[in-house]
This record gives structure tokens, sequence and C-alpha cells, in this order.
């Protein structure tokens, strides 16, 4: 009952994040239509958005007490499912066949999951917690992870090395830190909330200063990718490798696959296979979507015909680009 709690909690947590994203998106064209434009903070409907994030975003966290990392993480997939039927009803949308299909994959993927995930105890106690944290395997995997975060490092600091992959895996290393630290925190709260007091204990602050720091360099470096790259390709990406890095880190640290039976192992991972794959049928072959921004004619620029216009770009920092235009429109405009 405790495990299927922590399921319904991160499953509804995922979706009202996908409500929450859809609802900004929707502030985000309103204002664009609007004759005077107004900063998005000022708008109560993207306020709106960013309460519903901030509680699917804590729902989340609660999930991680009662819940395995490997259960609760690849749930994260009902948030891109759940984005793409939402928008047919906020953004007005078409459906696509894609997304119907990738939607029956993500269920079928995500049924398998739930139904074979490890079934072990989640109170974990502080000191449970600082036993885990100086067991052999752990260590070496902190130690793995570090030589290839700080190679990855390298590159992208010294060599310019900023392709998609590259900035993604760092993400995932550190949110690898990041669930075993939630998971640490939100199992010591729930005991410490039915009477059994872990606040008191260094290593419940310790973890959350780890949960704190892995965070804002995960923000850091998945900004990074996005201003780079498109959100339908970093999307997709990013959630194959952070499913595949929270079940690691859980398998490692929490032992969570100990005592599972081999087809249920095979089964689980069978499941996170389909999910995957559903998220990359969805978001494969859609272009990214810009604010609808109103032309502008340039019929009176010299050189220029009529039916010529200026789109503002908003991948720069220039107003817009003229479509089809020669050295001399150029050097007028």
């Amino acid at each position: 009952q405790t495990q299927l709690l922590g399921v319904l909690l991160a499953a509804a947590s995922n979706f009202l994040i996908s409500v929450s994203l859809n609802i900004q998106k929707c502030a985000h064209l309103r204002l664009a239509c609007q004759t005077e434009l107004k900063p998005y903070y000022m708008s109560k409907l993207w306020w709106c958005g960013i309460a519903l994030l901030g509680l699917g975003e804590m729902g989340n966290f609660t999930a991680y007490g009662f819940a395995p990392v490997a259960l609760v993480a690849p749930l994260g997939c009902v948030s891109v499912i759940g984005s793409a039927f939402i928008s047919v009803l906020f953004l007005k949308k078409a459906i696509r066949a894609a997304d119907i299909l990738g939607g029956t994959l993500t269920v079928t993927g995500t049924f398998l999951l739930v139904t074979f995930a490890p079934n072990v105890a989640q109170e974990l106690t502080a000191r449970q917690v600082q036993n885990d944290l100086v067991r052999w395997p752990f260590l070496v995997y902190s130690i793995l992870e570090i030589i290839i975060f700080c190679i990855l490092l390298y590159f992208y600091k010294r060599k310019a090395v900023k392709h998609i992959v590259v900035l993604l895996m760092m993400v995932a290393l550190l949110a690898s830190l990041t669930v075993i630290a939630v998971k640490a925190v939100a199992s010591m709260i729930t005991l410490s909330a039915k009477g059994k007091m872990q606040l008191t204990y260094p290593v419940f602050y310790i973890m959350i200063v780890l949960m704190a720091t892995s965070c804002a360099f995960q923000v850091k470096f998945l900004n990074q990718a996005m201003h780079l790259y498109e959100v339908t390709a970093v999307a997709p990406i990013n959630s194959v490798f952070f499913t595949t890095s929270a079940i690691i880190s859980g398998v490692i640290f929490y032992q969570e696959f100990q005592s599972a039976a081999l087809l249920s192992v095979f089964m689980f991972l069978f499941g996170c296979l389909l999910s995957f794959l559903g998220v990359f049928v969805i978001a494969r072959n859609k272009k990214e979507e810009h604010l609808q921004s109103p032309f502008i004619d340039c019929g009176h620029i010299p050189g220029q015909k009529l039916t010529g216009k200026i789109q503002p770009d908003s991948h720069s920092s220039h107003y817009g680009t003229l479509n089809n235009e020669d050295d001399s429109v150029k050097s007028q405009s």
C-alpha cells in the first residue's frame, strides 16, 4: 500500500507538471498576441502555471519517501505523454498518429515497470543512510562518476565541446546524486513525521546540501542544452539519461533489486525501454514552435517585394531578419 501511494503520487505529480507547462506556454502565447507587450511575470495565468509546477515537484519529492527510486524516476515519462495530449486542449494543437502510438507505448511500458518494480522497504533511517554512504559499491561508483564528470567538464570548458550528449551526460551524472539525496531526505522527513526523529543527525543536512548543489548545477547545464538545441531533441534524451542514472543509483546505493527475480528485472527493463521508445516517438519530427508574433510588411523597403516579411527571431538578439534579402537590401535596412 505504501509503494502504491508513492506510484500514484508520482504519476499525479508528473501529470500536474505537464498541465503547468502547458498553462505557462498558453500564457506566453496570449501575451504575444496583445497589442501592449507586458512581461510574462505580470500574467496571472503564468503564475498559476508556476504554482502548479511547484506542487508537482513537491509531490515528486514526497513520492520518493514512499516508493523506490527505480519506480519513481521512470514515471517522469507521464509528464511527456501528458504534455502531448494536454496541448491539444490548451494550445489547440492537432493530435498526430505519432502521439497516439507514442502514448500507447509509454502507457504499456509504465504498466510493466510499475508491475515488476522492486518491492523493498522504504523507511530509511539516518543510520542506514550513513552506512550506505561508506559501502564500497557506492564509493567505487562515486569515484567513477567523478572521473567521468571531470573528463566531460574538461572537454566542455577547455575544448569548448558543447555537444548535446556531453551536456546531458553531465546533467545525468549530477541527477544520480540528486536522486540519492532526495530519497534520503524524503525518507528521513517521513519517518520524523511518524514520530521517529531523524532530523538531528548530521547526515540529514549533508544530504540537503548535496541535493541543493547538484540541482543547481543540473539547471546550469540543462539550460545550456536548451539554449543550443531544440527542446524536441533535449527532452527525450534527457528523459532517457536521467531515468537510467536514477535507476543505477537506486540499484547501487539503495540495493533495490537485490532480492528481485531475474524475470522481474527483465520485464522492468523492458517496460523502461518501451517508455523511452514512446517518448522518442512523441518528440520525433516535432518542430520547435515560436511565439505568435505578427509579421511586419516590408513592401516599402526598396528591392523587397510586397510579400516580403520580417519575422522576429527569438533565438537572436536582433529583432528579425529579411527573407531572401540581398546585399543592397541589407545595407539599406
